[in-house]
């Protein structure tokens, strides 16, 4: 049995890093948005191509740690599916899952990257939609799921939920704002069988449907959905993590060089998954060793520190070894509460 298959979407990335005015923008939450002079031909100083996509990204991580991994994916029957396979290859990742769309192209994502930060522009293609592979779930037994769903499969979630329940599968789910702006119910319900939810803090609150200013309330309200751990992660201020009997406050290891965040939640949620599954955690509710939970931590905000210092989602992913003996990951100041 595979250790896990990830459920998600795989992209081609091109990164052009940009020197470009910012201007005020209130419709999104940064308040930001980077000006570019229609009509004109502009400059970037670098530019490169690399793979991406949520269910790439967290396969490169399982795999580097040394786990047995299959994404599945739908690319297109294209050059940049091709890219997508050699990936695959290089990175000695398992391709059984990986489906081909004869009329929509490869997921594709334009990337302008201004001081560390990026936007993005994607075209979503053959991988939005992965309902076809609800008669095949049988063939994709793992010990856990790592799933991220794109746009027009979110509905997916009930059904694997269910599935997973049945045949001992644990559920790791990292959705998106849009997934729990439109289907906050069903994300809902489908909670007490996820093993590990993975939000930020924009997402948990609106999940919750609470401010987050009111953190104690908001987990409180997640404690009472979700059957397993929780980790809600908040950028350079590092990541809170619940599982139903203590609350663990971490903060994040400083970056050398800040290049690009692309890749840098995957890395987490992959990462924390990774450290529970080789450290042996069930995820079972009053049956957790908090040790497991800090190993969990300290991979995941590693793994995503090494990822924002290089350009693309995953280049940076750490191996086993780099983990395991380099003395810059071996310490994390970790703050455990028991919960009253």
């Amino acid at each position: 049995m595979r250790d896990v298959v990830t459920i998600g979407s795989a992209t081609i990335d091109t990164f052009m890093e940009v020197s470009l005015p910012f201007v005020d923008y209130p419709d999104v939450p940064s308040g930001k948005a980077i000006a570019v002079p229609f009509g004109e031909k502009l400059s970037a100083k670098s530019a490169s191509t690399t793979t991406g996509g949520n269910a790439l990204n967290a396969a490169v991580t399982f795999r580097r740690q040394g786990l047995n991994v299959a994404p599945c994916v739908r690319i297109g029957c294209d050059v940049f599916g091709n890219a997508v396979c050699s990936r695959l290859r290089e990175e000695r990742i398992d391709r059984s899952f990986i489906f081909t769309d004869n009329r929509l192209g490869t997921s594709y994502s334009a990337i302008l990257i201004e001081k560390g930060d990026r936007s993005i522009i994607n075209y979503k293609g053959a991988g939005e939609d992965l309902s076809f592979i609800i008669p095949l779930l049988d063939k994709m037994r793992a010990r856990f799921w790592y799933v991220s769903l794109p746009g027009k499969s979110m509905n997916l979630i009930t059904p694997l939920t269910s599935f997973a329940l049945r045949k001992n599968i644990r559920i790791a789910f990292n959705p998106s704002a849009w997934h729990i702006e439109q289907n906050r119910e069903q994300l809902l319900k489908a909670a007490k069988n996820i093993d590990f939810l993975v939000l930020n803090e924009g997402e948990a609150a609106s999940l919750a449907g609470i401010p987050f200013f009111e953190e104690k309330k908001v987990f409180e309200k997640l404690d009472r959905i979700v059957s397993g751990i929780i980790a809600v992660t908040a950028g350079s201020r590092g990541v809170t993590v619940s599982d139903g009997n203590y609350i663990y406050k971490s903060g994040i290891f400083k970056e050398k060089k800040l290049t690009d965040r692309t890749g840098a939640g995957d890395a987490f949620g992959s990462g924390f998954v990774a450290g529970l599954i080789r450290s042996g955690e069930k995820c079972e509710r009053g049956k957790i060793d908090p040790r497991n939970i800090e190993y969990a931590i300290r991979l995941a905000t590693a793994n995503a520190a090494s990822v924002v210092e290089k350009v693309g989602a995953s280049e940076g992913v750490l191996t086993k070894k780099q983990f395991d003996n380099e003395k810059r990951w071996s310490r994390l100041k970790i703050i455990k509460t028991k919960i009253s």
